[in-house]
């Protein structure tokens, strides 16, 4: 029986499209339905620029939503690439996967590589012009990176921005903190929010010291579309997604990573990162058999959404790659 695959065409109101951050020109929204039977939504964005260069396919991170991607979706197009990108599950107009709307929680995090095989299967292959580049940032770095060692084939290059490799303050250390989080699963309490007060909605009121980006403007697009639209926003993580989350990490950690990573990567780190350890970033980038890694100085966690000297330079950082020939 074939996946269900729900287009509407304009994006109608399954894009929020709002005054300071209204949905590009051409935008076409709907749902598709992952392999084990979850529904995400997803957007299309053709081209603007003259030059045909294929499809980014943008994987986002935690909490994060299609509408927090306009303005880069946009400087994409504008260099001659299309844009398609979805809603992890769990988050954004996704399907939630408990009956806490606003909890963060996954099962395993090879979930999410179930979203990507389904959205490469159902919106990429049929829908987008090939050759298809990967762009992940935070969470969607780490599931980029490894999906980089599943499938050749899928995506031509790897692009990740802030990829979560590392958290700071776990109590126990990475494997100890893991360790104990997995016992609280095993009694039953995998969907226990973890990290008090992180479940309140943001708000521009919380741009002073924030650890995401120094752009006011573009810091208050985003609480604009979660005011507007306060069904795509999640808060806690729990038990399950952070100790799937620690699983995923160890595995990109590991000694054997590197040499698994079947295409060519570039993984931009933020100097000034306190979402996740940009040390771990540059223990792997020292160990890519088939890539690069940069530190951009002065840059907060978001930094698609940072001023714009710091996202300039990630994106002169894609540029590059992207059209660097293959050894």
């Amino acid at each position: 029986m074939p996946l269900l695959v729900t287009r509407e065409s304009p994006s109608g109101a399954i894009l929020a499209d709002i005054a300071s951050n209204p949905v590009p020109q051409g935008a076409r929204a709907g749902y598709f339905t992952t392999s084990d039977k979850v529904r995400l939504r997803y957007a299309v964005f053709p081209r603007t620029g003259p030059e045909h260069k294929g499809t980014v396919c943008l994987v986002q991170g935690r909490t994060e939503f299609i509408e927090k991607y306009y303005e880069t979706i946009a400087d994409f197009r504008a260099r001659g690439f299309a844009v398609a990108t979805y809603d992890l599950r769990g988050q954004g107009g996704s399907d939630r996967l408990t009956d806490t709307r606003r909890l963060g929680h996954v099962e395993r995090f090879s979930d999410y590589w179930l979203d990507l095989k389904s959205f490469h299967a159902q919106i990429l292959l049929p829908d987008c012009p090939p050759p298809f580049y990967l762009v992940g940032h935070s969470t969607g770095g780490l599931i980029s990176l490894l999906a980089a060692t599943r499938d050749r084939l899928m995506f031509d290059r790897v692009f990740v921005s802030s990829p979560m490799l590392g958290l700071p303050g776990l109590p126990f250390g990475q494997n100890g903190t893991r360790a104990v989080l997995e016992v609280a699963r095993f009694l039953g309490l995998g969907r226990l929010p973890l990290q008090a007060g992180a479940g309140k909605t943001a708000t521009l009121e919380n741009f002073e010291g924030n650890p995401l980006t120094s752009d006011a403007t573009r810091f208050g697009r985003a609480m604009d579309t979660l005011a507007a639209r306060p069904e795509l926003g999640i808060g806690a993580p729990s038990v399950a997604w952070v100790s799937s989350a620690l699983e995923g990490m160890t595995e990109a950690g590991s000694d054997s990573f590197p040499r698994r990573l079947l295409v060519p990567v570039f993984m931009v780190a933020a100097a000034l990162d306190r979402v996740v350890v940009t040390q771990a970033t540059e223990r792997l980038g020292v160990r890519l058999r088939n890539g690069h890694f940069a530190v951009i100085p002065g840059a907060r966690h978001e930094m698609l959404m940072e001023a714009d000297p710091i996202r300039a330079q990630v994106f002169a950082a894609f540029d590059a790659f992207v059209t660097e020939r293959s050894e």
